[in-house]
């Protein structure tokens, strides 16, 4: 155990001690170790191991938050009696008494990070270099990081919660450069899971993966200007879901739905999307990359149906939020690390499988833009607005793929969107991604199948059709 129950039971008394009505200690401690290969040598290994403790007091609608490295048990209580200053009520909060330690076990792993050498990790990223960089000529340079961590974390409130888990993820990146004549593109992959290494020797290919990431840098060299204009544009799946986790699913947190900061403020039990749209924020799906087993506030991760059939049903709220709004908690909290109070944030988000596939949708498209690769971007989460690169993209004219295009971007709205959604896939898959907030950088899942858009402002260098 990172602290014994009886320092934690002496840290939520005291963080009790002058009126607040909540208290929380979260514990963690975490190896990591990162290695990058570079033109297939390797140009960096760093590896690292915290320790770190966060206490977090509440009063009503007020807290306060403050952590430390220090493991004495002399200093952690000050910690939590110097935050219990910024309350003064004469009537005190009695602490409910710590159940039973529940320990976490779904996301379990065959092949612990601390049990593969880093002889082998190296041996795997020259497989990915190796496919990557004889892929063809074109090919000028391929970068591969590997990144791996083993978080455990313990959790304990004043509601009598005493939670403990181990969270482990394995992730790697490939990046190929392809150049000719001056001209350089670069296509990428990211593969990573919530399993140990037998992730690389079970679920995917690397050498694959890593073509694949070749084959986009070499189709973007060759490919001409993307046309700018607005059109009907098919998005792919996996990283595909990167929009609605962006452009959507950060309005639906309570981080800013509690603050009246979003476009889906007070729409539950409202239509906010084409009836063929369910949404999902999935925290349960065992060894994914968002998953645990309790939110980090200690309650248990939950599957919460966000949109049904285009009718909004839930946000995603954590415990103190669920105080400034009308709306119980879904176990939606989370944070990067104890350096962070938590707050409402996406696990594993995705839009759910529709009736039509690849083939339909492509065939029903006269013209338009097939976005097979999303990029990065940009999203107001107050009104929605946001701005996202293709990577890959291709025109797709008279039914049928043709000639790719590079430069294209997707500018719209996102409550706009989900009603423009007119063709839904059968082909559901995901993709790994960080995600940025309030509470840090955590690693989050997005996903959908392909689907259409029937009207989207495409940006690109070229002038309209």
């Amino acid at each position: 155990m990172l602290l014994e129950k009886t320092l934690v039971e002496k840290i939520l008394d005291a963080g009790l001690s002058t009126g607040a009505d909540f208290s929380e200690v979260y514990i963690e401690g975490k190896t990591s170790e990162a290695i990058q290969l570079i033109g297939g040598r390797v140009e960096k290994v760093g590896s690292s191991k915290i320790f770190g403790v966060g206490v977090r007091l509440a009063l009503g609608l007020q807290s306060v938050y403050g952590y430390t490295n220090s493991k004495n048990p002399e200093e952690l209580v000050k910690l939590a009696k110097d935050l219990s200053a910024s309350f003064s009520k004469e009537e005190k909060t009695k602490r409910v008494p710590l159940m039973e330690l529940e320990v976490g076990t779904k996301n379990a792993v065959k092949k612990n990070p601390k049990d593969v050498s880093q002889v082998e990790k190296v041996a795997l990223m020259q497989k990915a270099y190796k496919a990557a960089k004889e892929y063809d000529e074109v090919i000028q340079q391929v970068a591969i990081m590997l990144n791996d961590s083993s978080q455990e974390v313990l959790i304990a409130n004043s509601e009598g919660r005493f939670v403990t888990e181990t969270r482990v993820r394995v992730r790697a990146y490939i990046q190929a450069i392809a150049g000719k004549d001056g001209v350089m593109q670069t296509g990428g992959e990211g593969p990573g899971s919530g399993k140990g290494y037998e992730y690389f020797d079970e679920d995917i290919s690397i050498e694959e993966i890593a073509k694949d990431a070749a084959r986009t840098a070499k189709t973007m060299l060759f490919a001409e200007d993307c046309p700018s204009g607005i059109m009907p544009v098919i998005i792919n799946n996996k990283f595909g879901g990167v929009i609605f986790h962006e452009a959507c699913g950060h309005s639906l947190e309570a981080t800013s739905v509690a603050k009246n900061a979003s476009v889906f403020c007070g729409k539950l039990n409202t239509q906010i999307a084409n009836p063929i749209v369910t949404a999902i924020d999935d925290g349960t799906i065992e060894n994914a990359w968002g998953s645990a087993n309790f939110d980090d506030e200690g309650y248990p991760q939950q599957r919460r149906v966000l949109i049904d059939k285009g009718i909004l049903k839930t946000y995603m709220v954590d415990k103190l939020n669920s105080r400034r709004m009308d709306h119980k908690p879904t176990g939606s909290s989370r944070r990067e690390s104890y350096k962070y109070a938590p707050t409402s944030r996406m696990s594993n988000t995705y839009i759910d499988n529709g009736t039509s596939t690849f083939d339909e949708i492509i065939a029903a498209t006269e013209y338009g833009l097939y976005a097979a690769k999303m990029g990065g971007g940009s999203v107001n989460p107050g009104n929605g607005d946001f701005n996202f690169s293709v990577s890959e993209g291709y025109i797709v004219r008279n039914g049928k793929i043709a000639e790719p295009v590079r430069g294209a971007s997707l500018v719209g709205n996102g409550a706009e969107i989900l009603h423009k959604i007119d063709m839904v896939g059968n082909n559901l898959d995901s993709a790994r991604g960080m995600c940025g907030s309030a509470s840090g950088s955590i690693p989050a899942d997005v996903g959908q199948p392909t689907l259409r858009v029937s009207s989207i402002t495409v940006g690109g260098k070229k002038g309209a059709k």
